[in-house]
């Protein structure tokens, strides 16, 4: 089976579970969007005063970039369910679909409320005078001649709502919660352009069926054909009962495994859930989390296992600034997670993947440049490139104290683009990653760090609390620890992000799977 054919059987296979978890946030935050926005909407109109708040708060809200909204709600719900946790011992899940839902349900509202006071407040003032003479109250003019009247351009809002919401449920994959987005976002960092058309297809199919259904009612009601009105309604209500199906009939005992957004992380997701999978036992996969949402997330007990890097943990979580051995932040991260959080380091896979300064070869040599300490002597005239965190990191602040980098310019990318970047010369050197195959396949060198700036980044296994013991866990992934050596980490790497021939994730998972095992058995 050739790559593209492969890539569009695993795009297949996961759509039902993109889709229906798609259409539950979408509807949900339409309907939630709608039980808001109607209110205000009479409000509005009633009162004068506060139109103009009212619209002006729904306005600012479609200022914010989509991604940014949905990103903000995750820590403001952490601290209000760390605040009822305390005051009441109860606490709700911050992660996935509730911030998501809450962000997409403020993007609704700015059409709904818009289309509606317009309608109202536009009304012929004839038939308003009419109504009022013959002694119909506030209450009564607006049920049966206000909104029924204004009921085809209210509609017409929430059907840009809806597609609004549907395209912007997309963006909510990076908070933890699974939709077509999965595709796009997981397609763009392995560079998987099918996955990503796919998930762009398939979004925008749905927004279309939502768009002419909501528009089968529009016409009903402006017609007045109850026909017309029960048929869209009625396809709308059985096709979210087929989505919201799955919810209800999971698993609830599966296991929730984390990754975070690059290609190794997915790999080795699939990996753990393949394991899990031949022990007997059901995952999920919350995929494409940054690198704190993860651990958070883990020690709430909203993810279950999740792979991270010593090194990160060292400097983002524990907040440490010194770069002891290897061994010691080992043993120190695992007493330190126990303690602090209640989390296991069930151990490390074998394998480091740290960040490295890398160049293009030829560059490098035309400037004779073989360390750290050499490029920071031509770091003036030259351009830099990282991952889109990087420049926010402890790593990047101990690189610039141990060698005074300043460079040029300083450009952010997703990690694929970033290394295509580097190869294309449109930066000269960039933040790798040590176990990425794309060094060696794009002839890159990588810089020596004579002043051990960098810490050790041994990839490593961690547990959430209520998990932390759990046997069947501990069984399932305990012949991963110590088994996944360098070299077979780079060739999976390189399988998902080579340009020619590249396998989805899940495939290269299974390969490395049989690679370990082969590895075992051999004497």
């Amino acid at each position: 089976m050739t790559s593209e054919a492969s890539a569009w059987t695993a795009a297949w296979r996961l759509l039902p579970e993109y889709v229906s978890e798609h259409v539950v946030l979408s509807a949900c935050a339409l309907a939630l969007g709608l039980l808001i926005s109607l209110p205000l909407t009479v409000l509005a109109v009633r009162c004068p005063r506060v139109r103009w708040p009212v619209l002006a708060f729904a306005s600012v809200i479609q200022t914010i970039p989509s991604l940014a909204l949905l990103a903000l709600f995750y820590p403001l719900l952490l601290a209000l369910s760390a605040l009822t946790q305390k005051l009441w011992g109860t606490s709700f899940s911050a992660l996935g679909f509730l911030p998501s839902l809450l962000a997409l349900t403020l993007y609704s509202m700015l059409p709904i409320i818009r289309n509606g006071v317009t309608a109202i407040v536009n009304l012929p003032a004839p038939i308003v005078e009419a109504a009022r003479g013959v002694g119909m109250t506030d209450a009564q003019r607006l049920w049966r001649i206000e909104l029924p009247l204004a009921t085809p351009m209210l509609m017409a809002g929430v059907r840009t709502a809806a597609v609004w919401v549907i395209g912007a449920a997309t963006l909510s994959t990076p908070v933890g919660q699974t939709s077509l987005g999965n595709y796009i976002f997981s397609g763009l960092q392995v560079e998987n352009w099918v996955s990503v058309l796919f998930g762009c297809l398939a979004a925008a199919l749905l927004a279309l069926i939502v768009d002419q259904l909501l528009g089968l009612i529009e016409s009903g009601t402006a017609r007045r054909s109850p026909l017309r009105i029960v048929l869209g309604v009625s396809i709308l209500v059985v096709g979210f009962a087929f989505a919201a199906l799955p919810r209800i009939g999971g698993s609830a005992t599966a296991y929730v495994i984390g990754a975070k957004n690059f290609s190794e992380q997915y790999i080795l997701a699939d990996l753990i859930a393949q394991r899990l999978g031949q022990a007997g036992h059901a995952s999920t996969q919350k995929t494409g989390l940054g690198s704190v949402i993860a651990f958070r997330a883990l020690s709430r007990d909203e993810l279950d296992v999740y792979v991270d890097y010593s090194g990160t943990l060292w400097a983002n979580v524990m907040r440490r600034t010194d770069t002891p051995a290897r061994e010691v932040v080992l043993k120190e991260l695992t007493v330190w997670l126990e303690r602090e959080h209640g989390i296991a380091l069930l151990g490390s896979l074998g394998f480091e993947n740290a960040y490295a300064l890398a160049m293009r070869r030829d560059r490098a040599e035309a400037l004779g440049i073989r360390t750290i300490d050499d490029l920071a002597r031509q770091a003036g005239a030259l351009q830099m490139g990282s991952d889109l965190e990087f420049f926010e990191r402890p790593e990047w602040q101990a690189l610039q104290t141990a060698y005074g980098l300043t460079f040029a310019g300083r450009r952010q990318f997703q990690p694929t683009f970033m290394y295509k970047a580097v190869r294309d010369g449109e930066v000269d050197v960039i933040s790798a990653f040590s176990s990425d195959g794309r060094i060696a396949a794009d002839n890159l060198i990588v810089l020596e760090d004579p002043r051990q700036a960098i810490l050790p980044y041994d990839a490593v296994v961690l547990l959430s609390p209520r998990r932390a013991k759990d046997p069947a866990l501990h069984h399932a992934l305990a012949s991963l620890i110590g088994a996944v050596d360098i070299e077979s980490m780079r060739e999976a790497n390189l399988e998902v992000d080579r340009e020619v021939g590249k396998i989805p994730p899940a495939e290269a998972a299974t390969r490395l799977d049989s690679r370990l095992r082969n590895a075992t058995l051999s004497p």
